[in-house]
């Protein structure tokens, strides 16, 4: 399964939110749209809905990162 994240700290907001939202893409528009509107005030638009999906990223899985570095001889 291809894993997403949204991440609050990426995006200027009032209240200084720090959430981490990761998981499929479909968990994570979810969750995502219900905490744009239950805790940052926003209203359930269309707008809402396409800016929450543009802001998905795809997670990055550190240990696949690390053994293909590896593999490539890069190492820390």
């Amino acid at each position: 399964m291809k894993r997403k994240i949204i991440d609050c700290r990426d995006f200027p907001n009032e209240i200084g939110c720090t959430l981490l939202i990761s998981g499929s893409q479909k968990e994570v528009f979810n969750i995502s749209l219900r905490h744009a509107i239950e805790e940052h005030g926003h209203k359930d638009t269309a707008e809402l809905r396409k800016q929450i999906k543009a802001m998905m990223k795809k997670e990055i899985n550190i240990k696949q990162n690390i053994k293909k570095n590896k593999k490539k001889g890069i190492t820390k």
